[in-house]
């Protein structure tokens, strides 16, 4: 296939992943429409799973997307290419910071106040709790979190996967997948417990549920 020009790429935009992923295999700027479809969001969910800052989650994108295409031969047709990349991404993460002795503890995503609001309006945590959070204490008990629990609940929420692209992602059964949704729901609310117990009043919410 003879490399495409500018023009010819953006006529591409209404392609599949997959279908991008095939082409690309034959033109390789293909890529790029690839990489700018994930690029934002790829970013945002390193940031909101590592609590990396902006430089280093930015470096480890290019590690992704550079991984990404020296493996496309390998790319498993029976997963959604948003899976397959996430789960690429997901693995990058956990190596890069097995790697270091320390990571920030207190640098979060911005975008971070949509899972506040979410989580803050679920039903199943509501229902358990004895007293109303503002922000800010919703925050600091996300942050309290393991690792894991975090994780899910923004793959869930925030990155809105279902639990089988989020089964696909963290390559564990749909059965542990939901253990671990249920497990930090049962953990933000133990963790919730531990902060001041003055009563406030939760900020305003979106109106979305736990499935």
């Amino acid at each position: 296939m003879e490399k495409k020009n500018k023009e010819e790429l953006n006529n591409l935009s209404d392609k599949t992943d997959e279908e991008l992923v095939a082409m690309t295999l034959e033109d390789p700027d293909v890529y790029g429409l690839l990489m700018q479809r994930y690029e934002e969001k790829l970013l945002r969910y390193i940031m909101r799973i590592s609590r990396s800052t902006t430089e280093d989650a930015e470096d480890l994108l290019q590690d992704v997307f550079l991984s990404a295409y020296k493996n496309l031969n390998d790319f498993d047709q029976d997963l959604k290419f948003s899976s397959w990349i996430y789960r690429i991404t997901h693995n990058k993460v956990i190596s890069h910071f097995r790697k270091v002795t320390a990571r920030p503890k207190t640098t979060t995503y911005e975008g971070d106040s949509n899972l506040l609001n979410i989580l803050s309006s679920d039903e199943d945590i509501a229902r358990d709790l004895e007293r109303k959070y503002t922000a800010q204490e919703v925050k600091d008990t996300l942050e309290k979190l393991d690792e894991r629990y975090r994780e899910v609940l923004v793959l869930k929420f925030l990155e809105e996967k279902d639990y089988k692209e989020i089964s696909d992602i963290l390559e564990k059964p749909m059965g542990t997948v939901a253990t671990l949704i249920s497990r930090a729901k049962q953990q933000f609310k133990e963790k919730s417990g531990q902060e001041s117990s003055k009563e406030k009043k939760w900020q305003p919410l979106k109106n979305k549920f736990f499935q």
